[in-house]
Order: C-alpha cells, then structure tokens, then sequence
C-alpha cells in the first residue's frame, strides 16, 4: 500500500474503504461478512475509513468492528454532520455525540460536512454558531481535522474552499467527470490552498465498469497493458499528485484484493502520453452514448436565472449513458439541494449562454429536453419541500 499525506502530515492510504456499500442480508448489514473484508482491508494497508450519519447502520457497524478487534488505533475514521438536518447548536452537539456512540469511539480523525452545497449555506451554518463549535472539538481532541464534501459545480466549490480554514475536503472526481463537479479546477485550487483532497465516485458508482459501452470493453480488452476497466479509472487518478486518497466502496474480498494490489504499484504522474490517449478513446466512446456533448468547461455560466447548465448535462447524459435513477439522483443534488436552486426550468432563453459555449451546442433546446426527463413530480415535490423547510 501507498500513502499520501494529510495537512498534518498523517500517512492515508491511497486506497480508503467507502463504507456505504457494505453488504446486506435480510435488509440489515451482514456484519460478519463486513468484518472479514474491514480486516483484510487493515491488513493490506488500508487506513482510511468513511462513513456518514445517513448511511444506514454504517456506524455501528465499523464501531462494533473496530472495538471487537482492537484496532481502532490503526484506522482514521472519517464521519460527516448532516448539516441538513440540524437547525441549532444543540442539534450539533447532539447528532455528534450520538455519531460517538455508534462509533464507539471518543474522537473521530476526519469530519465533513456532509454535502455542504453553497455559500449560503455555511452562512446558515456559521449563525448557529459551527464556527465556535468547530474550535472547541478541535481543542478538545474530538475532532482531528474538519473538512467538507461537495457535489457541485467548480466555482462554487472554490469559494467554499476559501470560505473557511479546512483541513481537507471530498469531491466527485474521476475520468469522466474531469471537467464536470468540482473536477480538476477544484482539485487543483484545492492543492493550491494545501488541501488534501480525497475522491468519491471513482468508478461512478461502478459504472465505469458494469455500464460501459461495448466499444469501450473491446478498448480495454485489446489493450497491451492488460489492464481492467477499474484499474484504468484508478491509475488515472492516482497518476494526480493532487489526489490524496480515492474511496471504494468495496464489498467482496476479491474487489478489495485487486483494488489493494493496484495501490500498491500505481505511482503518481507515472502515465504515458499512450496511456493518456487511452483514456480519451475511451470518453470518445463513452461520449458517443451522450444526449449533449457538453464538456462541462462552463464557459456559459453564469446564467442569469441561476441555472447549472453544466450539472443539468452532466446529469441528462448520465441519464441516458447510464442509469436513470443515479441520473435524477445526481441532478437533485446539484440543482436543488442548495440555498439558490439551478434547475434547467428555470430557463428563460434569453441566449446568453450559447454565445460563449465553444461546442455550439443549442443550450436552450437541450435544457427544455433535460428538464422534461430529469423534472419529476417527485423532483418538484422535494423542491417545494427543500425550500420550505430550508434542507439545502
């Protein structure tokens, strides 16, 4: 196993263990299947561990798995705030206590808040006091280093980069989503700010896998490298110097074991001017499934109605290239769980984007067409919802 280093100069692993995907049995977690593969995963060098409040029985159980085997001192565990979800300083207090209690544990070495979406919303954070709140975890030892994890657009993702004095920070990051979310003007303002950056959805969600196109899979099979579909992901982004650690939500003994054996031999701008090309081959015919070829370069923005045309086709050609409800999902997140919503709708054709978009795309037509398939009565309701109860 590699490790990069964190702001304090603790060693992470390159390869953390995602723990939202641990296997279920009877809808509950098998926990005696979760605890071979944490165990394998601590023994193969692995040290990174995440979880989150709203991941259903995740907690408990890595809390029960560290206790039971005595290894707690050989783990960073990091935990996220629903920030969503508190409305006062007691409230904070009272979620992480319990996050404690599930963990078992009297500290946590990595707390995030968990998809902190804009501005406006550390603003309504800070009123409640998180700044001082923040201060005395810190002093106290019960939290290590404070970050934040984000799904958003890139400029967004700066400013809140520099709204506060974070120790790390989390984002969606992989080869398809390189000019889309934070993606790699995030990544590198990160850098710049000593920000260790770790990476969700590296595989989105094992699509860069599973859902491949046919073209891309006979890409892969013919290559000399002899590489698989994951290995490629992950030696893209370990190739990134920038990159501290990439999470995997692995839940066979077999994943982690080739995922381990893959962090143990990728080396940091280790790629070819081959390998690079391979990379793009393969987005060429991964793109070639797409509605819109927006290349997420964002140019058109900003719009002055506040629509986010680069999440809205990120989303609309996840929802035909992939799946539909990863695609809805992923388009909830970015335009309506926020203090000032961005959904495609909200278009009035005024035409100002497509004067500066270098594809030519006909932005106004598509937004019409993604807000029609991406827009839902369930997606208008949880709007109205989020607004009302400020959720963002």
């Amino acid at each position: 196993m590699q490790y990069r280093k964190a702001k304090d100069g603790t060693d992470i692993s390159i390869l953390a263990y995602g723990c939202m995907r641990f296997s279920k049995s009877n809808g509950k977690i098998d926990l005696a299947k979760a605890e071979r593969e944490v165990m394998e995963a601590i023994d193969l060098g692995v040290n990174y561990f995440d979880t989150a409040y709203i991941y259903s029985g995740s907690e408990a159980t890595i809390g029960e798995i560290f206790e039971r085997n005595h290894c707690r001192d050989r783990v960073y565990i990091a935990d996220k705030l629903p920030h969503y979800m508190i409305r006062s300083r007691t409230g904070l207090e009272k979620t992480f206590q319990e996050q404690l209690r599930r963990l078992r544990t009297d500290y946590i070495d990595f707390y995030l808040m968990h998809i902190l979406t804009d501005i406006a919303t550390w603003e309504r954070l800070k009123g409640l006091g998180v700044e001082d709140w923040i201060r005395e975890k810190k002093d106290s030892g019960q939290i290590r280093n404070i970050g934040f994890s984000y799904h958003g657009n890139s400029n967004m993702f700066c400013r809140l980069a520099d709204a506060y004095d974070w120790d790390f920070c989390m984002i969606q990051y992989n080869y398809l989503d390189e000019f889309s979310q934070a993606g790699r003007t995030g990544l590198t303002h990160a850098h710049e700010r000593g920000l260790p950056v770790m990476i969700m959805e590296p595989l989105r969600g094992g699509r860069l896998v599973s859902l491949l196109p046919d073209s891309a899979k006979r890409l892969i099979a013919e290559h000399e490298r002899g590489y698989s579909a994951a290995e490629w992901s992950f030696r893209w982004l370990w190739n990134q110097p920038e990159v501290t650690a990439v999470l995997s939500g692995m839940n066979s003994l077999d994943m982690l074991r080739e995922n381990a054996a893959i962090a143990s031999d990728a080396r940091a701008e280790s790629f070819t001017q081959e390998d690079f090309a391979m990379i793009e081959s393969l987005k060429t015919q991964i793109n070639r499934s797409m509605k819109v070829g927006c290349t997420g370069c964002a140019y058109c923005m900003p719009c002055p109605k506040g629509v986010d045309i680069a999440g809205t086709f990120s989303a609309w050609n996840m929802f035909y290239s992939q799946d539909k409800k990863s695609a809805r999902r992923s388009y909830m997140q970015c335009t309506i769980f926020r203090h000032d919503p961005g959904s495609a709708s909200q278009c009035i054709g005024c035409g100002k984007c497509e004067k500066h978009c270098p594809q030519g795309i006909e932005i106004r037509k598509k937004l019409k067409s993604a807000a029609a398939d991406l827009e839902t009565p369930v997606y208008k309701g949880g709007k109205v919802l989020i607004r009302l109860f400020h959720l963002w």
